[in-house]
């Protein structure tokens, strides 16, 4: 029996992959994991528990002890940190801005990296955030890197906010968006660039129904070319 597909979708904060990536995983009856929300996690637990941002040590001991579980709950999907529901909360914008600093530190990415692997060994799952393509699944069989410009990444990211009834100003949350990708950029371990082989989407222009359905077109082409090959022989 041959492995389903591994799917790798990333890019910047605001570049849709969140809402793409659940869509797309609900449509291939796929598993969906938003690795993003693994190190918005790390810094909630980091937050609630008074550690300094600073301590890299402490933070990476963190990263490995922490219980993260993501659930489907009706037509959503929940984040669990612990067994507590912590999916709104790790959404804020200070949650934001924290998750940049201490997802830099190479403890806690490693921790992360790890259970990332772990839940996507076997396939049938579709991974998002910055590093999936290059360097959790560098062999992912499909890989697509999502984009979109600063200014339209902050808008929808004010939006969102707006929507769930959070004082927040549109100036400063492209602000914030130009940050975190300043910060993710400049990181020494595993910063966000582009993988080679990924399919490149710019979003700009696009609705996220265009951009859905190009995705997929893009999976199912790659399913059928699966589908056709010969079987690997036994070693």
């Amino acid at each position: 029996m041959k492995r389903e597909l591994i799917v790798a979708i990333d890019g910047p904060s605001g570049a849709g992959k969140s809402t793409l990536s659940k869509s797309l995983a609900k449509e291939l009856g796929y598993h969906n994991i938003d690795t993003g929300a693994m190190y918005r996690s790390v810094a909630f637990a980091a937050k609630r528990q008074g550690i300094d941002p600073a301590d890299e040590s402490a933070l990476g001991r963190l990263a490995e002890t922490v219980r993260i579980e993501f659930i489907r709950q009706g037509e959503g999907e929940r984040v669990l940190l612990d067994g507590v529901d912590v999916s709104s909360a790790i959404r804020t914008p200070d949650i934001s801005l924290l998750t940049s600093r201490i997802s830099a530190y190479a403890g806690v990415r490693h921790a992360m990296v790890e259970l990332q692997r772990k839940l996507g060994a076997q396939g049938g799952v579709v991974l998002e955030g910055r590093d999936i393509g290059t360097v959790v699944f560098p062999q992912a069989d499909v890989k697509f890197f999502l984009s979109a410009s600063t200014t339209e990444r902050g808008r929808r990211r004010y939006e969102e906010l707006r929507a769930k009834g959070l004082a927040v100003e549109l100036e400063q949350t492209v602000a914030e968006v130009e940050a975190r990708d300043a910060a993710d950029c400049a990181r020494e371990c595993a910063p966000l660039v582009q993988a080679e082989d990924a399919l490149v989407i710019d979003s700009t222009a696009m609705s996220i129904d265009e951009v859905f359905r190009t995705m997929l077109q893009e999976v199912r082409r790659c399913q059928q070319k699966k589908q056709s090959s010969p079987p690997e022989s036994a070693a």
